[in-house]
């Protein structure tokens, strides 16, 4: 597991270039777009909602004796919650409605790195492709939440609550790195195969992830780059385990 994060993380190293190199910047325009969008109208609405949770919250409390107290905790819990539900609708807005543009950039890439330009994978159509982002990351969505708020909860207690926190994190970066290995394995996987394959490759999706979460706490030039260098890593990692992968199989039909 530590060994595929590791290796999720490094495939960071050289993806700028490589989109360089292939000219791939203006085939992110509109994924930028999205994201750009998608993070303004997230951030003005939690801002809008925070303070609303919070009071909502404290009106828990039924005593007059330390309402003050446990208002300031409920102003920051809403915040907290705000802030964790803000970044996981992100993600998957961004992803599901950048997958019609993202999968044609990681597509060059892997005939970039294989060679062949003729793939023996399905074809799928831009509204396919819509359509398949779309249900990946609705799934992951509800997946994620459903980890996500017992993990919120569990983290405002003491000394177990640095524990969770870190499991928020990690759950949120093997969600963001899914998402970004689906654009190639979509070409190659159906549904099913495509979730067994990441469940069987999940170090590789945190590792991914992991440094997608961090190029979000980078203001507004994280949210400009964290897909191209995100996808192109993920796809330079899925395509050499599938190809991997495929290699065993021709090995155990021989």
């Amino acid at each position: 597991m530590i060994k595929n994060i590791i290796k999720g993380i490094k495939a960071y190293t050289g993806a700028f270039s490589l989109i360089s190199k292939l000219k791939l910047w203006k085939f992110f325009l509109v994924p930028i777009i999205i994201s750009v969008i998608t993070a303004t109208i997230i951030g003005l609405t939690a801002y809008s909602l925070s303070d609303n949770i919070g009071r909502f919250i404290a009106k828990i409390w039924p005593w007059e004796k330390g309402i003050e107290t446990f208002t300031s905790i409920s102003s920051f819990l809403g915040a907290a919650i705000i802030i964790i539900l803000g970044f996981i609708l992100y993600k998957h807005i961004v992803m599901a409605l950048s997958a019609p543009f993202m999968s044609p950039v990681s597509e060059k890439i892997e005939t970039h790195l294989t060679g062949k330009h003729k793939h023996e994978h399905r074809i799928t159509s831009f509204k396919e492709q819509l359509w398949r982002g779309i249900r990946i990351n609705v799934r992951n969505l509800f997946k994620e939440i459903l980890f996500t708020i017992p993990l919120i909860l569990i983290s405002f207690i003491p000394v177990i609550g640095f524990v969770s926190t870190i499991l928020i994190f990690l759950v949120q970066a093997f969600y963001a790195g899914f998402g970004n290995i689906d654009y190639t394995l979509e070409r190659h996987f159906k549904y099913n195969e495509s979730i067994a394959f990441v469940r069987k490759n999940r170090g590789f999706a945190i590792g991914n992830g992991i440094v997608f979460m961090l190029f979000l706490l980078i203001p507004f030039i994280g949210i400009i780059i964290v897909l191209p260098l995100s996808v192109t890593a993920a796809t330079t990692q899925t395509v050499e385990r599938i190809r991997n992968e495929n290699e065993l199989i021709k090995a155990d039909n021989a």
